[in-house]
This record gives C-alpha cells, structure tokens and sequence, in this order.
C-alpha cells in the first residue's frame, strides 16, 4: 500500500465517522466534510495557488510541503465525492504506459 492510498484510507475513516456522528472534534478532515464540497473546493484552489506561489518563489522546502497540502485537499475533495484513490492511481498508471508518446495523451484545443 503506498503512503497515499494509507492516507485516503484515514481520510475515507473520517467520513464515516462524520457520517455515523461519531467524530472527533477537533479533526480537520471531519471539518472539511462537515462544510461540503464548496469548502473543500475552496481549500484545493487555495493550496494550488499557493503551491503555484512556492514555485515561483524558488523555495523547495515550501513547494514540497505545498503539494502535499494540495495532494490531502485533493484527497478529501476525492473522498467527498466517491472517487477512490485507486481509481486516480489507475489512471496514472495507465497514463504511465503512455509516456514518450504525446500522440496518446489527450490533445486540448488551444483555439476554444
């Protein structure tokens, strides 16, 4: 199991704890499903921004703890809405396979 899937795996027993009215006061996560997917929302393009900004700033203590920040939001906003994890590591995965050929990846319109 990676650390990421261990991490949604604390994240998914969060929700059921808000769900089952059994958690914890002062868990954050708890916090972020108890406001919704709005909040949520919110708090992914807050840390996108600010990993953007780390990045700018050259400062890679920041950008590392930034994109973490942003991977947990992500991971919470996931949760929220039913995605599993291992759904976003599959299609990595098969992303992966693809490398080294842009043909495969999927093309954006830069005229729309």
């Amino acid at each position: 199991m990676t650390i990421y899937q261990e991490i949604f795996e604390v994240i998914k027993a969060r929700k059921a704890a808000f769900a089952n009215g059994t958690a914890q006061d002062n868990s954050y996560t708890c916090y972020l499903f108890e406001k919704g997917v709005d909040k949520i929302c919110k708090k992914v393009g807050e840390e996108a921004s600010e990993t953007i900004i780390a990045a700018k700033n050259a400062d890679n203590d920041e950008l590392a703890n930034e994109i973490n920040d942003l991977l947990y939001h992500l991971m919470v906003l996931a949760a929220n809405q039913g995605l599993d994890w291992a759904e976003v590591e599959r299609i990595l995965a098969e992303r992966n396979q693809k490398m080294g050929n842009l043909k495969q990846f999927h093309q954006v319109d830069k005229n729309t």
